[in-house]
């Protein structure tokens, strides 16, 4: 079975009879069939991160994560959550027998939450926790000392929290120079405090590649996109997060700074994209590419379409977009935004005259 420790001299040393894996990585890489050629792509492809185990790249970080703690001998995880690194982390702590204990953001995915809750986890949620920045900061400062005082690590799957776990998240490049050696030209990335997009720079910085990184965020939270875009040297925090794309909703700068710098090294840029467009392009992804992501899964290629009405990409490059997590992660967005029949009952010969009706 492949999972990220194939690349363990690019992961944090720890002994190989604590490394935990419930089958992370090594995630498909496929290449669109229709919506590439819609936008006049001849190469463009979808880096499936929704087929993890627990449905998101998150395990990549709990999988370093958690072996990090078997190997301390540390039996109590408190972390935080808007929902898939909570369902990461409850999961392989329930495979190494370790208590996890989640707080997690204000209005996270119901789906999300039971996920976790059958993994065994304690669930917190905290009013306006992820939604304003000031009560953030505080949530996140309280959870450090306490973590602190008792030798125990703050699981934010952020570099400015838990740096060498984020490095299981890097070998999402690794597998992409695999898997297309002759090279890639751009990769998308959503981003919400920015971890996953700095991952994915420090993967390429650590590769043979030259690639640009470039970060879309929705514009509800847009800390980071809009900075690097424009040339400044510092994201910015929000009062508070206003999309309704569950994941990204993140208020705070938090590995921002670096995500400019590094993108603007690599020569990526910054692309705001409006919650709307996000939800057609899911809606896109499924009916076009059979590709079942949550929102935030395809905010990467609602940014590769603004790329391209601005002319900022060439028809022949080779882009990558990240697909980060799974539809069923929160079925309720699926329910509010697309106006799906319902479905009836039918006798069995009204459901053949209906087929042939179609036919």
């Amino acid at each position: 079975m492949k999972t990220i420790w194939k690349y363990e001299s690019f992961l944090p040393d720890v002994p190989e009879q604590y490394r935990l894996s419930l089958g992370e990585g090594d995630t498909p890489l496929i290449k669109s069939g229709f919506i590439g050629n819609e936008l006049g792509l001849s190469n463009l492809y979808f880096k499936l991160e929704n087929l993890n185990p627990t449905g998101s790249y998150k395990d990549r970080f709990a999988a370093v994560l958690v072996s990090e703690m078997r190997a301390a001998g540390q039996k109590v995880c408190i972390a935080t959550s808007s929902g898939n690194t909570g369902a990461a982390l409850s999961a392989y702590c329930a495979a190494a027998g370790i208590t996890c204990m989640l707080v997690v953001v204000d209005g996270a995915p119901e789906s999300k939450v039971k996920q976790m809750q059958l993994y065994g986890a304690q669930i917190l949620m905290v009013k306006d926790f992820g939604k304003n920045a000031e009560t953030t900061s505080k949530v996140f400062d309280d959870l450090e000392k306490i973590c602190s005082s008792r030798q125990l690590p703050l699981p934010i799957s952020a570099y400015r929290y838990c740096p060498s776990a984020m490095q299981g998240v890097e070998t999402i490049v690794y597998e992409i120079q695999e898997m297309l050696p002759d090279g890639v030209d751009q990769i998308f990335v959503p981003a919400g405090g920015g971890g996953l997009t700095l991952a994915i720079t420090k993967g390429v910085f650590s590769s043979s590649f030259n690639i640009k990184v470039n970060c879309v965020q929705p514009e509800g939270n847009d800390t980071i996109a809009s900075a690097l875009r424009k040339g400044e040297m510092k994201a910015k925090s929000v009062s508070a997060s206003f999309t309704a794309v569950s994941g990204l909703q993140v208020a705070n700068v938090i590995d921002g700074d670096q995500v400019i710098n590094n993108c603007r090294k690599l020569g990526g840029n910054g692309y705001v994209v409006n919650d709307p467009d996000v939800f057609k392009w899911q809606k896109m992804l499924a009916r076009k590419e059979g590709i079942f992501c949550e929102p935030a899964g395809a905010v990467a290629l609602a940014g590769l379409a603004d790329a391209i009405a601005r002319k900022e990409i060439g028809k022949n490059e080779t882009v990558v977009c990240l697909v980060t997590g799974s539809g069923f992660k929160d079925m309720m967005s699926v329910d509010r935004n697309f106006e799906l029949p319902e479905v009836k009952t039918l006798s069995r010969e009204n459901c053949i005259s209906t087929i042939e009706e179609c036919l």
